[in-house]
């Protein structure tokens, strides 16, 4: 029997060695570090050699056939027509439409919100009007058959001493005297003077008179009093009209104001309306009231009115559109021997044309300016290396490859072939820099646009600032793509990039003519728009591009450790004690991550799937074996137990290919365990042997991974907080001292295994690594108060007057 087990057993370690053999002769001899690098190096001088001829290319594709004679050159002799044409002037054309565009009528829509509030400032200021005719009191303040309502208005608004003076004229005992003679340019002072003399000269009126009198100057101080109380919301307004006004007459005429006001916003008002134009409009609508009400309707009425009307950018570019478009295009004739452009002529537009059409611009490649396009390019080319060895690959210690390479090439030659196929307005500049940005961060996003804008203009001229406007927009909304952590704060990128261009725009365009900013709203309106269309463009295409070119974005990663996803929705399902490590891990690797300035959203999506392949058979795993007993004990084959649990990787290799995980994330499956024994089965494996024939010697590789070793900082660090997530979860009550020496010792024998040799992490790291993990467990393991049982509660409540609390 012992024979028979002892042959059974050497052929099974036999077979499972020959199929392990199998296994690493079909497989392709893994490269060497110096040979990735050398392929490396390889690629990188090929795609910059690519991108050297390129670029060059198609920015200065002028200078390759660049005619001698041009527009406002002397002719080098007397050129004539060599048949009868009738040719298109394109430059004379493009110039017509441009001018189109800028005459073109700025389309303003009504504003509700403007109209509301400016008809709440009316409501604003009738209160306070009404606020002071109250502190000022009733008027008529008298009987009608006493005196007259001019004369109380005007007894009202003298000041003290010409009211004492009135009176004292009235009192006097000589009835010759019938006013002082200062005031007798005055023709209301005289007619109150005679309307007082009647009162005072009636026969036994003197306490008639002494009324008179005292409501005369209670009235008089009332009104001087309202006159110190004016509000701010009056101080522009002369508020004498309002308080002459009788209180029957200001009912009647607040409801006028309110319609008036109503009416002329009704017919919008457009903005920068001068103030005499707005004055203007308010007298042609009360021309046909009271002369007391048009007074008070020309001091209210202007000084809440301003437009509301605002730009309609859309309908406005359509006109503009429109009217380039309608813009016929200018043609050139000439007869067969006529002269085009005489021996020492300038040479116009149109005559350029017509030599153009016929050949005789004399065409041929302009080596200067191709150098010194090429030396611009490879200028921008060695400086853009230079800040992406610096700041992308030094700092955020991050894999570029010559797929990034390719990717930054594409966006930036769609630049200038943008520009050559339809103008320099529509451009790709806002959407290269948005990409860019958001990609590999605002560093490179603002030197990518930075550069193109140096070097696009040396084989590209530009007639005006547009090309400088779209720039300093796209600069803009690079620098903020590269802080944008979602879709969302992307969209408010484009939109800032769409104002920030448009307002360079109109700053750029009005430099020369300070005057001119109000007509420039329409195109700058249009540029706005053209920035944000482009970054819906750069929107839309990101995530395709995030796909094609294997990138790994902070809002790639963001949506990819949403728990909802797929794979976690399963692993959350099929595999609860897997998940419950998962995320225990993630808090581990994370605090650790941030500790080493690592990327911890790459670390937290990493981690989040670094387990996937356990969904193959989750009850191979002692951690979602609940209430059962354990599956590797019926088999009691530790090779396959082992093979089982090696198949966790693979499988999730598989599964995340399936799912479309970028490859940066996809490394964290195989590389969170590198090449480890699987020490429990190995040490099972050998304890059989043992038993079986003293001699015979198990092979660790039977029980080992696949790997690789951990390649990156963030992988070595998921790598130690897998190793020490079981060690850390099972400690309770053990001090901080105790658990740090087990991270140290875990630590300690990864870095002996040889498994972070290539992580990158060194022994000062792996210090603050161990402790934050201990920090991160002591957050987890906080004490909580003790809660009485229920049964203690229950008696307690027994023994408890008040049994119902």
């Amino acid at each position: 029997m012992g024979l028979r087990y002892l042959n059974w057993f050497q052929i099974k370690q036999l077979w499972q060695k020959m199929a392990y053999l199998t296994t690493c002769l079909s497989r392709q001899p893994p490269q060497s570090r110096s040979r990735q690098y050398r392929l490396g190096y390889r690629r990188s001088v090929v795609l910059a050699l690519i991108a050297l001829a390129t670029l060059t290319g198609t920015i200065g594709y002028r200078y390759y056939n660049e005619p001698q004679i041009t527009i406002n050159s002397l002719a080098p002799q007397t050129i004539y027509a060599p048949k009868t044409v009738l040719v298109e002037d394109k430059m004379a054309t493009l110039t017509a439409r441009k001018a189109a565009r800028q005459s073109a009528l700025n389309v303003f829509a009504l504003s509700q919100a403007a109209t509301e509030t400016i008809e709440s400032d009316l409501v604003n200021v009738l209160s306070a009007a009404q606020a002071l005719r109250n502190l000022a009191g009733p008027l008529p303040y008298l009987s009608g058959q006493m005196l007259s309502a001019d004369v109380q208005r005007h007894l009202r608004r003298m000041d003290r001493a010409q009211l004492s003076d009135l009176i004292q004229s009235v009192e006097s005992a000589d009835p010759s005297i019938q006013s002082p003679a200062r005031y007798d340019a005055l023709p209301s002072f005289k007619q109150a003077w005679i309307e007082l003399r009647r009162i005072y000269q009636q026969p036994q009126g003197q306490q008639k008179w002494t009324q008179l009198c005292t409501a005369v100057r209670q009235a008089n101080e009332r009104y001087q009093s309202a006159q110190r109380s004016t509000t701010d919301r009056l101080a522009a307004i002369q508020i004498e009209p309002i308080l002459d006004i009788p209180d029957r007459e200001w009912q009647q005429l607040a409801p006028k104001l309110q319609l008036t006001l109503h009416r002329m916003l009704a017919q919008g008002l457009a903005p920068g309306l001068p103030p005499q134009v707005a004055a203007n409009a308010v007298a042609v609508q009360v021309s046909d009231w009271q002369p007391l009400y048009q007074q008070v309707a020309k001091q209210v009425l202007p000084a809440v009115l301003r437009s509301n009307l605002i730009l309609d950018p859309v309908e406005t570019l359509r006109q503009q559109e429109q009217a380039a478009q309608q813009t016929s295009p200018i043609m050139v004739q000439i007869r067969a021997g006529d002269v085009i452009v005489q021996h020492n002529q300038r040479v116009s537009s149109a005559d350029f044309a017509l030599l153009d059409y016929f050949n005789l611009s004399r065409r041929m490649p302009n080596f200067g300016g191709l150098f010194a396009t090429l030396a611009g390019v490879t200028s921008a080319i060695v400086l853009f290396r230079w800040l992406r060895q610096r700041y992308y690959e030094g700092e955020t210690r991050r894999c570029w490859s010559y797929r990034d390479d390719l990717l930054v090439l594409l966006l930036a030659l769609s630049v200038p072939l943008m520009i050559g196929l339809t103008e320099v307005t529509y451009t790709t500049l806002p959407a290269v820099g948005i990409l860019v940005g958001g990609f590999y961060g605002s560093i490179l996003g603002a030197a990518t646009v930075a550069l193109l804008s140096l070097v696009v203009p040396l084989g590209i001229p530009f007639t005006d600032w547009t090309f400088g406007a779209i720039a300093l927009g796209s600069l803009v909304g690079s620098v903020m793509a590269g802080q944008a952590r979602s879709r969302e704060e992307l969209a408010r990128v484009g939109l800032v990039l769409g104002v920030a261009q448009g307002v360079a725009y109109a700053i750029l365009m009005g430099i020369g003519n300070p005057n001119g900013l109000v007509s420039l709203a329409g195109a700058a309106s249009r540029q706005g728009l053209i920035g944000v269309g482009w970054c819906i463009v750069a929107l839309g295409v990101s995530p395709y591009l995030e796909k094609l070119f294997d990138l790994i974005t902070p809002i790639r990663l963001a949506e990819l450790a949403n728990p909802n996803r797929p794979l976690l929705k399963r692993l959350a399902e099929e595999a609860p004690g897997t998940f419950q490590h998962t995320l225990f891990v993630t808090t581990l690797a994370e605090a650790g991550a941030r500790a080493l300035k690592c990327n911890v959203e790459l670390i937290r999506a990493g981690t989040l799937y670094h387990d996937i392949g356990k969904l193959h058979d989750p009850q191979y795993f002692i951690e979602n074996q609940f209430n059962c007993t354990n599956k590797h004990t019926e088999l009691d084959d530790p090779w396959l137990s082992a093979h089982l649990i090696r198949k966790h990787v693979t499988e999730g290799i598989v599964m995340a290919r399936k799912a479309g995980l970028p490859s940066a994330v996809r490394a964290f499956i195989p590389e969170h365990q590198g090449t480890m024994v699987i020490a429990y089965f190995y040490h099972q494996a050998c304890q059989k042997a043992q038993s079986a024939v003293p001699s015979f010697a198990i092979a660790d590789q039977d029980f080992r991974y696949d790997g690789p070793v951990p390649q990156s900082r963030e992988t070595g660090i998921v790598m130690l907080a897998d190793s020490c997530e079981a060690a850390l979860r099972s400690m309770k009550q053990v001090d901080c001292e105790n658990a740090l020496r087990t991270v140290q010792q875990i630590f300690k024998a990864r870095w002996k295994e040889d498994q972070l040799k290539d992580s990158g992490l060194t022994r000062d790291d792996l210090d603050i690594l161990a402790q934050t993990f201990v920090q991160v467990w002591q957050q987890v393991n906080h004490e909580r108060i003790p809660y009485p049982s229920p049964i203690a509660l229950t008696q307690r409540q027994l023994h408890s007057p008040r049994k119902g609390l």
